[in-house]
């Protein structure tokens, strides 16, 4: 009973890194919270995240009801969320926290032991900006956080075009959403290789265009897709079939 106690206790806990200061990234670190029924992982999630610089976990829970409390009592930049979870899973407080009718969205990351999983799938439909496996590692688990917190996402490389395709593959049950106006040559070919999880750096390099040119065409991307981020944009390249035609309908350069 005393360590069932001990750990509702730490469900709502606020837990800021005692020797942090608020001031590596413009004065204030990414605020985080961490949900994982295991308490061994999500002991270890926590020690990894608070020993990075500009990172802060300020919360812990062991299942999705108390995550999408704390979560929505402490506004955190970024929500780490266990896909399986009792009660209310990984999924579901994703889709109470992110999904499409949510008015002011969190940032969720989708963290799983499970290799295409179904879930992940349900993940990314609910809403989540981005996924690893729990084997990522240290520095991909980091800037997964960051991308997060700055509005883009990370989706781990190993499981990108799996995953990706068969989400595609499944389909949803009416016809892909149509952009608002046609792409240029150009935003296919970083559509595509967006699409296959390539970062924006390796995008500049493998279509030899400059860093910002890459993020000017991905904001044109979401705005014409009306997508919420880069996993909703790779998610309609597979549903269109654009990554298995290539880097879309021609391979013109625009400089």
């Amino acid at each position: 009973m005393s360590e069932r106690s001990e750990r509702i206790m730490k469900l709502s806990a606020v837990v800021p890194h005692p020797a942090r200061e608020r001031s590596e990234v413009g004065g204030v670190s990414i605020r985080v919270i961490v949900a994982d029924d295991q308490e061994i992982v999500r002991t270890g999630l926590t020690m990894i995240l608070n020993a990075q610089p500009g990172i802060e976990v300020i919360g812990e829970a062991a299942d999705g009801r108390q995550a999408v409390e704390l979560a929505q009592r402490l506004r955190p930049d970024v929500c780490l969320f266990d896909i399986r979870m009792p009660g209310v899973d990984g999924i579901e407080a994703t889709r109470r926290l992110a999904g499409p009718t949510v008015d002011d969205p969190l940032a969720v990351v989708v963290i799983t032991t499970f290799d295409l999983d179904d879930y992940v799938y349900a993940a990314l439909r609910a809403g989540a900006r981005g996924f690893l496996l729990k084997d990522a590692g240290p520095a991909l688990l980091t800037q997964a956080i960051h991308a997060a917190a700055h509005g883009d996402a990370l989706i781990a490389p190993s499981i990108t075009t799996r995953l990706l395709k068969s989400f595609a593959d499944a389909g949803p049950a009416g016809p892909p959403k149509q952009p608002i106006a046609a792409l240029t040559d150009r935003e296919e070919q970083v559509l595509a290789t967006l699409a296959r999880g390539r970062t924006n750096s390796e995008i500049a390099e493998e279509l030899y265009i400059t860093l910002s040119t890459v993020k000017t065409h991905i904001t044109s991307l979401m705005a014409k897709l009306g997508a919420r981020n880069r996993v909703e944009i790779a998610m309609w390249a597979y549903e269109t079939s654009r990554v298995r035609n290539g880097f879309g309908r021609s391979s013109t350069s625009e400089r």
